[in-house]
């Protein structure tokens, strides 16, 4: 028998013998069947000395044994089993325990929990994002200090992408824009007898404001959801675990290249743009408002500097810079799933547009502090 058991007053011996394994799993489970079903307020003793071999089933046999023993009241003391099949005891010991689900007790202010759960993400965001300007900053020294790491390929690549290729899209929006300003600023201030200024008000809002914000977020939306895609896309197929495992930084291999591009290619472009920008405000003033192209020109050379012209243009690299950032971040963040990318991709473009006009907030505040 593969159990034999004892009654001595209080207690019950159960001394365990020969093989405890699945091909034993009829006989075992009837006998514990049968234990298990006398009442278990006494004491038990298992001995496991008689033990000539026992699996998996066999130690979750036992470990079943002793569990509904104690969860009847009832003390069980398991002895002499040999140190061979200590492992695997113990193992089961561990995955079959029971593990205390703490009680989850409603917080005192539940309406400032998400609040601060808002917060945290916040704080935890702008350590990702510390962390990855510092990867690319060390990985742009590397470049300079031995310019031969530097993947001018993909530099180029990238720079015909987020560049070159981008350049219709954004001259005809622009100057569509800058096209739908001035009719409007025509048809207000003709109110008042003032259709001149709204040149100025073409010429100022596209050079300081409006030309590099919808610059960015076109390239926000275009450029920097397709770093996060493809970045997402060479995480689930672990190219990018592959490139650390050659000794490769994808810091300097993947992300440098992406950045620098945008950061080259986004004054280049908020220049187009706006000089689209004012073209079509200046066909507008000239169909809409009949105002000659010469006294448009003239009117804009009044209305703006350098000065204007200089604001909008130092904002676009910080901006590039933010976009490149946070597109990397999301794209290294994309888990094993396509819904993780598609929601990694949603919320680059997102956070990049947020970057965006928060740091366009703070050139304004800013640069109107410097009296610029």
């Amino acid at each position: 028998m593969p159990l034999t058991a004892t009654i001595e007053n209080d207690r019950i011996n159960i001394a365990a013998d020969g093989a405890w394994t699945a091909a034993q799993a009829p006989v075992l489970e009837r006998e514990v069947e049968t234990l298990l079903a006398a009442p278990n307020s006494r004491a038990l003793t298992i001995d496991l000395r008689g033990l000539s071999e026992i699996d998996t089933f066999g130690a979750c046999l036992i470990e079943q044994l002793t569990q509904k023993w104690r969860a009847g009241g009832g003390a069980v003391d398991v002895s002499g089993l040999a140190p061979r099949f200590g492992n695997l005891m113990a193992e089961v010991d561990r995955v079959t325990r029971r593990v205390e689900v703490p009680i989850k007790r409603p917080a005192p202010f539940p309406v400032l929990e998400p609040l601060g759960r808002a917060v945290i993400a916040a704080l935890a965001y702008m350590r990702d994002f510390a962390n990855m300007f510092g990867a690319v900053f060390a990985a742009f020294l590397r470049v300079l200090v031995n310019p031969r790491r530097m993947r001018f390929t993909s530099l180029v690549a990238q720079l015909d992408r987020v560049g070159l290729r981008a350049v219709p899209i954004i001259v005809l929006i622009t100057f569509l824009i800058g096209g739908i300003i001035e009719q409007q600023g025509i048809f207000h201030f003709r109110k008042f007898g003032a259709e001149s200024y709204a040149v100025d008000l073409v010429g100022i809002l596209v050079l300081r404001e409006i030309g590099v914000l919808l610059v960015a977020i076109m390239v926000a939306g275009r450029s920097g959801s397709s770093y996060t895609a493809e970045l997402g896309s060479m995480k689930m197929r672990e190219e990018i675990d592959a490139l650390r495992t050659m000794g490769l930084d994808p810091a300097e291999v993947l992300i440098l290249p992406r950045v620098l591009a945008l950061v080259i290619a986004l004054p280049i472009l908020t220049f187009l743009g706006s000089m689209a920008a004012l073209y079509g405000g200046g066909l507008v003033a000239w169909a809409y408002g009949g105002m000659s192209p010469q006294i448009f020109i003239a009117r804009l050379r009044d209305a703006i500097s350098v000065t204007h012209f200089e604001v909008g243009m130092d904002k676009a690299p910080f901006m590039a810079l933010a976009i490149g950032i946070v597109a990397a971040i999301e794209g290294l963040a994309v888990k094993g799933s396509a819904e993780s990318l598609g929601a990694q991709t949603t919320t680059s473009v997102v956070k990049s547009i947020f970057l965006v006009i928060l740091l366009d907030g703070f050139f304004a505040i800013f640069f109107a502090s410097m009296g610029m």
